[in-house]
């Protein structure tokens, strides 16, 4: 895997796909800028061997218009501050004028391009318009795991027109490894905590993940899909109807692979979508009409904690309850504490996908997983078994 180690960038241009897809508040300030500390050790390395850097990004979707409230201009300062160098930035990504800003930059300088995706071209990966891109850097490196599922025009076409001058930056290279750990190398038991509303969305992880794992703890809203389809009673719980015999093939598929498949025994149910609702902790099975499970019970803590901690490789996708809310937040945090001490007794865990990512966030347990990965929708398809186009295209 050629990643940036594999190259000295001195008196070179690095061309850098970077994800800096960041919120920004009402008054252009961004409010998290995790992605943009995400990218500094790719950019710091290309300028203390002596190169400079041309970053491009996209934020928003413009759709292929010039949307000022959507110019990468607005989080300039913020860059240059992060990365410890003034950031320079011009109001085109592809034609005469980035072209002569690139030209005039020096080694030790980095320069921002305007949003990507002003132009419909990128999104549609075309051919011309990942030409003129490549014209801006004598080295391509891509580090947006963010956007590395999508065949765009700077995430995946661009790298044909750098044969022999392209490489993974750092934070996909550790993206890419975290995700083989628990894929292909993870020491056993290896166990996957899949959560989240529903078992539609989760299919093709589950089917992908059973010769893979030893474990399975499934959690969330989609344990009442899997509760209804063995007969039992789950009240106005989130279930999709359509999906229990699916359901019932997942569990007949673990047994024949040896796979210990853990489903909640006892919920906190309540009697309304709300934090203010009544409460009760009831049997999984047994949650009355006007009732509905919203997190995990005492009982299937502890259950799953045994599991938890007997793991040497766990990967986490989706939370176990409505966290958002403080009521049924309990079993996530009680999830997040037992990963916790997991990795401190030498486990490997790996946090992705959007909702747990967030809950990990809310709850601070960043620090104290192994990795937390960065790219929603292309961590959901590595787990599918996918190949990512931006990566395939680093590799070809």
């Amino acid at each position: 895997m050629k990643t940036l180690d594999n190259y000295n960038f001195e008196n070179k241009k690095a061309l850098i796909r970077v994800d800096f897809n960041v919120p920004l508040n009402e008054n252009f300030e961004v409010t998290d800028t995790n992605r943009i500390e995400a990218a500094k050790p790719t950019i710091i390395k290309v300028l203390e061997d002596g190169g400079s850097a041309v970053l491009m990004s996209h934020l928003g979707r413009p759709k292929g218009e010039r949307n000022p409230d959507l110019s990468l201009k607005h989080i300039c300062a913020t860059v240059s501050d992060i990365i410890g160098v003034e950031v320079k930035f011009v109001a085109d990504c592809v034609g005469e004028e980035a072209e002569k800003a690139v030209a005039g930059l020096q080694n030790g300088e980095v320069l921002l391009l305007e949003n990507l995706r002003y132009y419909a071209e990128e999104g549609k990966g075309d051919e011309n318009f990942a030409e003129q891109l490549s014209k801006l850097g004598d080295i391509y490196i891509n580090d947006a795991f963010g956007t590395a599922h999508r065949a765009h025009a700077s995430t995946t076409i661009v790298a044909k027109f750098f044969p022999n001058a392209k490489c993974f930056g750092y934070l996909l290279a550790k993206e890419i490894d975290a995700i083989a750990k628990v894929m292909q190398t993870g020491e056993k038991p290896v166990l996957a905590i899949l959560g989240g509303a529903k078992v539609s969305s989760k299919i093709t992880i589950i089917e992908n993940i059973l010769d893979k794992v030893d474990d399975l703890i499934i959690g969330g809203g989609m344990t009442y899909t899997f509760i209804k389809a063995q007969g039992g009673e789950v009240g106005d719980s989130i279930c999709e109807d359509d999906k229990m015999e699916l359901a019932l093939n997942i569990l007949k598929q673990a047994k024949e692979k040896g796979v210990n498949v853990h489903i909640p025994v006892d919920v906190i149910a309540a009697d309304d979508f709300s934090n203010e609702a009544n409460t009760q902790i009831m049997d999984v099975n047994k949650i009355p009409q006007g009732w509905q499970g919203l997190d995990a019970g005492p009982n299937t803590l502890e259950s799953f904690k045994s599991v938890i901690l007997g793991a040497k490789t766990i990967l986490w996708n989706g939370p176990v309850g409505v966290f958002e809310m403080e009521s049924f937040a309990k079993g996530t945090i009680a999830v997040g504490n037992c990963i916790e001490e997991a990795t401190k007794n030498g486990a490997f865990s790996l946090v992705g996908g959007g909702d747990s990512v967030a809950a990990v966030k809310q709850f601070g347990f960043e620090e104290k997983v192994s990795y937390v990965s960065t790219g929603g929708g292309a961590m959901l398809e590595s787990l599918e078994g996918k190949t990512l186009p931006g990566i395939a295209a680093i590799l070809a």
